[in-house]
């Protein structure tokens, strides 16, 4: 698929649109890129016009050397569309993306038909188990990566995966999951366009700034909650607590599945994101 670029708030957003039809806005976590969502664009680009983009401080965007806040991320999503003359869409926020939506639907409710959060939090504790831990686990992984990648995927693994996917990894390294990806895929991957420190950096000042537990109830618009049973970074209580507060809400969980549940759970997350859109 061919990168372009957007010039959304005097930087450069990198993205990619696949299909066509409605449109269906993808929006990635911490640390991570538009590539992320490489178990998901093909499904929904049979349903929809999907729309992946890189956010700042991450891929091939541009990354400034400053620090930002959720609400900057949220406008940058805002230019995107009014660049691409996209005037409302269906949005779909993973992890610290969950996040950037809940502050784009908040800032601009009128922009959004549904949203959809996964594995996501309304805040994180700005203590060393929580803020503290995800700052320093993505800066140790980022160098880990330059000597020794390999070594740094089955760490990140053992976090971020359900133990009993990840036995199926270990047997089968070669496997192309679903057809789709492989472990060798993503090791590779996680070498290209990586962050850089102060990409980190920048990136968790955002997240410091990012608490919507009290405006949730303000979130009018249809929602799906997608949580995963043995999710160790956004735990399914966040996001039950996140259901209850959000009046217009479906919350669903992924049995037996961690904070990558997209990808280990592909055929069963695709399912209820398309027939939750399309319904």
């Amino acid at each position: 698929m061919t990168e372009l670029y957007a010039d959304v708030n005097e930087i450069k957003i990198c993205y990619e649109i696949y299909g066509k039809g409605y449109p269906v806005i993808l929006v990635h976590g911490f640390g991570s890129k538009k590539e992320v969502w490489i178990a998901q664009v093909g499904a929904l680009s049979e349903k929809f016009k999907v729309i992946a983009f890189d956010n700042r401080s991450a891929g091939k965007s541009s990354r400034p050397d400053e620090p930002y806040t959720m609400e900057t991320l949220a406008d940058d999503i805002r230019g995107l569309m009014d660049f691409l003359k996209i005037e409302m869409a269906h949005i779909i926020g993973w992890s610290m993306g969950g996040g950037i939506v809940q502050n784009f639907v908040l800032k601009y409710p009128a922009r959004v038909n549904k949203v959809v959060f996964i594995n996501t939090f309304f805040n994180l504790p700005a203590d060393e188990a929580g803020i503290g831990w995800l700052r320093k686990s993505r800066l140790e992984e980022i160098e880990l990566i330059k000597k020794d990648p390999e070594k740094a995927f089955w760490l990140n693994a053992r976090i971020f995966t359900y133990r009993e996917f990840r036995k199926q990894m270990e047997s089968n390294p070669k496997k192309k999951f679903y057809g789709i990806w492989s472990i060798e895929d993503e090791i590779r991957e996680s070498t290209i366009d990586m962050p850089t420190p102060k990409d980190i950096e920048n990136q968790i000042h955002a997240i410091k700034s990012h608490n919507t537990l009290e405006r949730l109830n303000e979130i009018k618009n249809k929602t799906l909650l997608l949580t995963a049973s043995h999710d160790r970074v956004c735990p399914k209580s966040g996001m039950v607590e996140m259901h209850k507060r959000i009046p217009n809400s479906t919350l669903k969980v992924i049995e037996k599945a961690g904070h990558n549940s997209p990808k280990s759970r592909t055929p069963e997350v695709n399912k209820i994101i398309i027939e939750f859109l399309e319904n």
